[in-house]
C-alpha cells in the first residue's frame, strides 16, 4: 500500500518535519558525493552490531563516539527507493504529530524513537556485521505518535489489485495497523533465521512503533482552552 496524503490539515506550519527531510536529503546527496569513500563512510557513521558485541568497545571509543551511530544513522541512506519513500512517509504523517507537538518536543521525540529504534534493532541482530542505516526507525516512532493521535483519519492510498492500482480512503488505524503488523510478522521470521527477507531492519520499525507509542504521552503540549 502506498499513501498519497491523509485528511488532517496542520493548524500551523512544520518546520522541524520539514528540516528533517531537508537533513536527510542533504545527507544522502552527500553519500552520492563520496564516490569509492562511501563504503568507509557508511560503516564509521551506520549502527554495526558487531561492533558493540565487542568488549571494552565504550572505554576504547569514549561515550560520545559509541553513542554517535545511534543518532548518524537515523541521516543515511541505502539509495533512492530508501530514501525517497522514508521522506514521504514522514512527510504525510510527521506534520501533524509536530503540530500536537510542538517544534522542539517533536524533534527531541523524533531523536529519542530512532534510539528506541536502534536499541531494537541492536537486540535483534547482535553480532552481525551488516550496517543499520535509515530514517525508517524514527519516522516508525511518528506513525505509532499518529496511529494514537488520529486513529479516525483518512488515508488516501493506492492498493495493487492483481495488475491494476485501486485508490481508495481507508482509516488510518487500518492503514498503520496492516504495516505495523507486517513488521512483525517479517520481524518474527528474521528471528527464525529465514534468509529471504533481505537487510530489511525489521526490528528498528518495530521498536520504534512502539517507542514513539510508550513516549507520545511526556510530549504532547498542553491543550489550550478555546476564546
Amino acid at each position: 500500500m502506498i499513501p498519497l496524503r491523509d485528511n488532517i490539515p496542520s493548524r500551523r506550519f512544520p518546520a522541524v518535519n520539514l528540516l528533517l527531510i531537508l537533513g536527510n536529503a542533504a545527507a544522502f546527496f552527500y553519500e552520492l558525493s563520496l564516490g569509492a569513500g562511501l563504503e568507509p563512510f557508511l560503516l564509521r557513521y551506520s549502527l554495526v552490531p558487531a561492533r558493540y558485541a565487542a568488549p571494552g568497545l565504550l572505554h576504547a571509543l569514549g561515550p560520545v563516539n559509541y553513542l554517535a551511530p545511534f543518532f548518524t544513522s537515523l541521516f543515511l541512506h541505502g539509495g533512492w527507493a530508501h530514501v525517497l519513500s522514508n521522506m514521504w512517509m514522514l512527510f504525510i504523517f510527521g506534520d501533524n504529530v509536530e503540530d500536537r507537538m510542538g517544534h522542539f518536543r517533536y524533534l527531541l521525540f523524533y531523536l529519542l524513537c530512532g534510539l528506541c529504534a536502534s536499541a531494537a534493532q541492536l537486540w535483534a541482530s547482535w553480532g552481525s556485521s551488516i550496517p543499520t542505516l535509515g530514517a525508517s526507525g524514527a519516522i516508525a516512532g511518528v506513525l505509532g505518535a499518529y496511529f494514537i493521535l488520529y486513529p479516525y483519519a483518512r488515508v488516501l492510498t493506492v492498493i495493487p489489485i492483481f495488475v491494476f492500482l485501486k485508490t481508495v480512503e481507508i482509516p488510518a488505524s487500518l492503514f498503520l495497523g496492516i504495516w505495523i503488523w507486517s513488521q512483525f510478522y517479517s520481524g518474527s521470521l528474521s528471528l527464525a533465521g529465514t534468509r529471504h527477507l533481505g537487510g530489511v531492519a525489521w526490528w528498528a520499525h518495530i521498536g520504534g512503533f512502539m517507542g514513539g507509542i510508550a513516549l507520545l504521552g511526556l510530549f504532547l503540549e498542553a491543550k489550550r482552552g478555546r476564546r
